[in-house]
């Protein structure tokens, strides 16, 4: 029997792969629990429909992601800090910090669970640090960190 599979199943195949399996399988387990669909002509169309419409969705959400990835690339962010002795600041720069100036600057919202700093920023100075914008697109973007009068 053939069938088409609505979910992925490990040992049969990938969401909407058409798959020979065995008549009872599909007919009482598969079927009855939404897993697969009988792999009628009907259906077979629906689910290319689907799998088209999802395949243009990541390619405009990339193509979204990749102009984003080349504003933030473009700007250096400004985040004025209060510094101490030596140019250390009090605290350091967060997450959070960067994500707020890359909303004023450019009106974007950046989650700040996606802005990657490799180590504390707790001296004046420029860095760059990796926002990762979904679809494996990262930028790097550059921060100037500067005294707060």
């Amino acid at each position: 029997m053939k069938v088409i599979l609505t979910e992925d199943l490990r040992g049969t195949g990938k969401k909407g792969e058409v798959v020979e399996v065995k008549d009872g399988y599909g007919r009482n387990f598969l079927i009855p629990k939404g897993q697969a669909l009988p792999a009628f002509e009907g259906n077979i169309k629906r689910i290319e429909h689907v799998v088209k419409s999802i395949a243009n969705k990541r390619m405009r959400e990339l193509k979204t992601a990749e102009e984003i990835k080349t504003r933030l690339e473009e700007v250096t962010l400004h985040v004025k800090k209060k510094v101490g002795l030596d140019g250390k600041l009090f605290g350091s720069v967060t997450h959070k910090e960067i994500a707020e100036e890359i909303k004023r600057v450019l009106g974007m919202d950046v989650d700040k669970k996606h802005v990657k700093i490799d180590e504390p920023i707790k001296m004046i100075g420029a860095y760059t640090v990796e926002v990762h914008l979904g679809q494996g697109v990262n930028a790097a973007v550059k921060i100037e960190v500067e005294e707060h009068e």
